[in-house]
């Protein structure tokens, strides 16, 4: 008797366990059953919201609930990452990080959120390359042209950013300091107006994202010397890299990937992951992003958990080079 008792008693336990690890997989089967947000750290328009906007679209199609895009621009992009990183673990609450969230833990005194702690990574979503862009009245063609003519020319040419501490500002810092040309850093509010006053010839050149260069580059309006990346992009096939250009080991390639807050059940991380992945390698979607010069990485979580760590690692190296700081 008392041995029956026990194994009912034990029973009972283990019923209670398995309420307990809800939510589980019952949890990721229901999932989703109301609209999904994604938080986008940017205003409308740029890399990050364009894939928000392109893959939500493709996600609602693939699983038939609404996915809504969150715009919460400011500060570097540290509004939009504290309002997801605060944002109940549900799977409702997703998140468009960018190299600018492990930029971020070296350029500011204080966040208010860690881009390790607080998040659950689900997947890489792409990579994009910097482009390395000058103005028409520039009188170079290439790489090895343009050292040669900064040279020559210490603290005249001026290159324009997104803002101080930002990845092109940090991609023309590292340019020059393997390079060992003098050229001056002018920050902008926002990547539109550096990109305005290069089209006008106000500054020499920029490292802007593929996304908004490309357009200008095959418009004629820029002069594309080389992409930062360690592979060239399907969007300028024919621009070399820096690196093959004639700055050996340079690289700085941006990226963009999914995250939710920390605490995502497991198996709402595996849904998505593989929900994302699937949509990813479509061959309509991977052709799209890539014609804009992002081209499709995703990967594991636990792969893009490991990269996020390592980008934050390499980009306090150029912070700190740089001398670059947002207090």
């Amino acid at each position: 008797m008392k041995i029956d008792r026990a194994v009912q008693a034990l029973a009972g336990l283990c019923v209670v366990a398995a309420a307990c690890d809800l939510p589980s997989a019952a949890h990721a089967q229901a999932y989703p059953s109301k609209p999904i947000r994604i938080v986008v750290p940017f205003p409308p328009g740029g890399t990050s919201d364009i894939l928000a906007r392109a893959l939500g679209q493709k996600l609602t199609e693939e699983w038939g609930q609404q996915i809504v895009v969150d715009n919460r621009a400011g500060a570097g992009a540290n509004i939009g990452a504290e309002v997801a990183a605060k944002a109940p673990p549900d799977g409702y609450t997703l998140f468009v990080m960018s190299t600018a969230h492990t930029i971020n833990p070296s350029l500011y005194a204080k966040l208010a959120y860690d881009p390790v702690r607080d998040f659950a990574p689900i997947t890489m979503l792409v990579a994009t390359s910097q482009v390395l862009a000058v103005h028409p009245s520039v009188p170079v063609k290439t790489v090895r042209e343009f050292i040669a003519y900064a040279k020559k020319r210490p603290g005249e040419l001026n290159y324009s950013s997104a803002g101080s501490g930002t990845q092109p500002h940090l991609s023309g810092e590292l340019f020059k300091t393997m390079t060992g040309i003098h050229i001056v850093h002018i920050p902008y509010k926002g990547a539109p107006p550096a990109m305005t006053d290069l089209l006008a010839g106000q500054v020499a050149l920029t490292f802007a994202t593929a996304p908004s260069a490309v357009p200008y580059v095959k418009s004629g309006r820029l002069v594309a010397l080389g992409v930062s990346t360690a592979k060239r992009i399907a969007a300028l096939p024919d621009v070399p890299t820096i690196a093959e250009a004639g700055v050996k080991g340079y690289e700085a390639a941006g990226w963009n990937g999914l995250a939710g807050p920390a605490g995502m059940p497991a198996p709402i991380v595996e849904k998505l992951n593989g929900a994302f992945v699937k949509i990813l390698r479509m061959p309509t979607v991977a052709s799209y992003l890539s014609g804009q010069g992002a081209d499709p990485d995703p990967g594991t979580a636990a792969e893009f958990a490991a990269y996020i760590k390592s980008e934050i690692v390499k980009w306090a190296k150029v912070v700190k080079a740089s001398g670059a700081r947002v207090d």
